[in-house]
Order: structure tokens, then C-alpha cells, then sequence
């Protein structure tokens, strides 16, 4: 069973900082919600047979961080930030889920099925949520996947009561 921790929270203590901030009267920015990511209990071994480049991508995925599916429950909601967007995204369960964000594709919720992310090319990392990668889902609408631009930043809120997660948002 996987392991889980929290993201770390970046902000230097308040002894290492530069003496005018020190002294400064404004506080600090609050400390973000940290998202709950998933580590493997063993980290992933470069293999023989794979080429560098994808060994490279999947230790460089266990380092940026980011969230199996598999490991929320449904009615969490991920707010997912990727370079040029902001999504919102209510997990159904399994792969499912509500997402809205994009101008063309979700302006309104939709219920798409998320594929994972991808390194942008044709390797996927299934039902996974990874920072520095791009979210790849299948909206009804269209033949192809909707794949995003790079994530830039993952958090999650708390989950809603599974009722009023679906009824809540209007299709």
C-alpha cells in the first residue's frame, strides 16, 4: 500500500531570511493547503531496456510531485494550474470527473474521463495528476484527448458530500 505525504511548504523560516525582511511588519504569506501526494514505498529503478529520456521523465514525475486518482476519494475537488489555465476538477470516482477551466473545451463543468499525464509526447502515466506534466482527458464532445499545457501547481479541496458535488454544478 502506498505511502502518503505532504508537499512541503517552501516559505524559508523566518531566521534565514534577508534582515530587511526580518524586520519587516508585513507577515508572511499564509501557508498554502498542502495537496495530498502519493509516493511509491519503493522509489522507481532506471530500467535497462527503457531509453534515458523516459528514465529520466519518470524519476524527474517522482520529483516534481503530484496525485494518483486512485488515492482520493470521489467529491474531492483539484484545482489544477497549468501554464496558460486554471481547471477545476470534481473526482466522480475512478477516472470521472467534472472539469471546468478552459474557454473552448469545459467553460461550464463537463464530465470528461481523465487518461493522466503525459511528458508531451505518447507516454502516458494513467489516472495520475503530475506537476510539470500535461493533463490529458476525454471530453464527449470531441474524437481526440484534450491534453493542457504544462501543470504549474496542484491543490485540492475538501471533499464536498457526494449529493451535492454533482448537484451543485450545472452542466
Amino acid at each position: 500500500m502506498p505511502s502518503v505525504f505532504k508537499a512541503f511548504d517552501l516559505r524559508p523560516p523566518k531566521a534565514l531570511l534577508p534582515s530587511f525582511l526580518k524586520n519587516s511588519k508585513q507577515p508572511l504569506p499564509p501557508r498554502r493547503k498542502p495537496i495530498t501526494l502519493s509516493q511509491a514505498l519503493v522509489m522507481f529503478t532506471p530500467h535497462p531496456n527503457l531509453a534515458d529520456d523516459v528514465n529520466h521523465a519518470i524519476i524527474q514525475s517522482e520529483i516534481e510531485g503530484g496525485v494518483f486518482l486512485h488515492d482520493l476519494p470521489p467529491s474531492t475537488i483539484l484545482h489544477i494550474q497549468t501554464m496558460h489555465h486554471c481547471y477545476t476538477a470534481v473526482l466522480l470516482g475512478g477516472s470521472d470527473a467534472l472539469i471546468s477551466g478552459h474557454p473552448e473545451f469545459c467553460p461550464d463543468p463537463v464530465q470528461v474521463a481523465i487518461a493522466g499525464s503525459t511528458w508531451g509526447g505518447s507516454m502516458l502515466k494513467l489516472q495520475y495528476v503530475g506537476r510539470g506534466m500535461h493533463l490529458e482527458f476525454h471530453h464527449p464532445e470531441y474524437d481526440t484527448p484534450i491534453v493542457t499545457s504544462p501543470i504549474q501547481e496542484i491543490r485540492d479541496s475538501q471533499p464536498l458530500p457526494a449529493a451535492s458535488a454533482i448537484n451543485s454544478l450545472s452542466y
